[in-house]
């Protein structure tokens, strides 16, 4: 049995049990009015007969702790338990500033997965892309290994090394790799003038993260660009993951003159909007925005405000869905719980993390194709070496940009 369908039956598994408990506490739920404590009987009961029936002995704080991330990874791919220990070495690593591989984290199916991976970076040169799944850091299993962990593990100190186990839709079995650290460097924003894509001329912006600053940068791009002629404006959010999320309200509001960008709710969070502001505004120019499966984050927050302000065409893939507000919740013991308390809400009400933003044209990119076990090469059957304007989803992009009346 080959890596990815080990992978497969983990994942299946982890699914049928996360379902078929859920399922209890729905059912119990239902019968005596889903009170919380009726729901935690319902873990009790199964808790015990694990203790009792199993085959063999287990081990308990195994089973709690993996109960725990089960839970949380049902309610938040991005959440993390941390013990006692993890949480005090998470303090003092957390935001050091050392040498990384680049890497953008989430957990899905009980394993870390790819968000994003840094342009320039180690995990970028290494091949590294959204969905890839990291199945174990210096031969540490990641199932089960707190999100909020495991991006203390990635950095250290530049030019130390790491290794990954890895499964990518690119190889049939997991590939292990080193992957060197260091100081994270993060590309600046591009612009140019395209000329050969219609009548007018049309100014392409590119900006692979959202880091503070980054809308002032995208502004200047848009007056150099509006300065030599431009005449439409195109916004390149593929594989944009990282930045604080107001960056991203501050890059709908170059564009938004009015209404609402986004708002933010939870349970114990009261809803805060966040308006456009007009004198932000720099630009009316038809807008076309490219987002994909690695579009997260402040990049989400600003295309959703743009598609659904109809303020601009978004083209490309459904994004990621992760836009929302955290903190550490410490218990008495010492661990610590890092949980979603409230979401970022596209101006129609959508939650961005449940159910991403979706463009208005739909243009998948281009992929290699993985090979079935029954093929002699099992492995990819490669893809013929792109071509100028083989790029799918820029090339619908400008497609539609042709299409909006100024």
């Amino acid at each position: 049995m080959n890596g990815r369908v080990k992978f497969a039956v983990v994942a299946s598994s982890t699914f049928l049990v996360v379902l078929l408990l859920f399922g209890a506490v729905r059912g119990r739920g239902a019968a005596t009015g889903d009170q919380p404590y009726t729901q935690l009987g319902v873990y009790t009961d199964v808790l015990s007969h694990i203790k009792q029936d199993y085959v063999e002995e287990p081990d308990m704080k195994a089973v709690t702790v993996g109960a725990i991330n089960g839970m949380l990874e049902a309610l938040d791919p991005f959440a993390s338990y941390l013990n006692a220990d993890q949480y005090k070495q998470y303090q003092k690593e957390k935001g050091t500033g050392k040498g990384d591989v680049g890497l953008t984290l989430a957990r899905r199916l009980g394993y870390l997965t790819v968000v994003d991976a840094l342009p320039g970076s180690a995990a970028a040169k290494a091949g590294l892309s959204t969905n890839d799944v990291i199945e174990s850091i210096n031969n540490i299993a990641t199932r089960d290994m707190p999100l909020a962990f495991a991006e203390i593990l990635l950095q250290g100190e530049p030019g130390s090394s790491i290794e990954m186990s890895v499964l990518t839709p690119k190889q049939a079995d997991p590939q292990k790799m080193t992957l060197v650290r260091a100081p994270l460097v993060y590309p600046a924003v591009t612009g140019k003038l395209v000329t050969d894509q219609g009548p007018d001329p049309v100014g392409l912006i590119t900006t692979s993260t959202l880091q503070t600053g980054r809308a002032k940068d995208i502004a200047t791009k848009i007056n150099d660009l509006e300065k030599q002629g431009a005449k439409r404006l195109m916004l390149d959010l593929r594989y944009c993951a990282l930045g604080p999320d107001e960056e991203g309200i501050a890059v709908a509001n170059l564009f938004m003159d009015k209404g609402l960008i986004t708002y933010t709710q939870g349970q114990k969070s009261p809803r805060q909007d966040h308006p456009a502001t007009a004198s932000k505004a720099i630009t009316k120019l038809p807008l076309v925005v490219l987002v994909n499966r690695g579009t997260a984050g402040p990049a989400e927050i600003a295309a959703g405000a743009l598609l659904d302000s109809k303020r601009a065409t978004v083209v490309g893939e459904p994004t990621y869905g992760d836009a929302a507000i955290r903190k550490a919740i410490t218990m008495d013991d010492g661990s610590a719980v890092i949980l979603s308390v409230a979401k970022y809400y596209t101006p129609s009400g959508k939650a961005i993390q449940d159910v991403h933003v979706t463009p208005n044209v739909l243009q998948a990119e281009t992929t290699a194709i993985v090979a079935s076990d029954d093929d002699p090469a099992n492995g990819v059957v490669p893809p013929e070496p792109p071509k100028p304007g083989d790029d799918e989803i820029l090339k619908h992009g400008f497609e539609s940009l042709r299409t909006i009346v100024p």
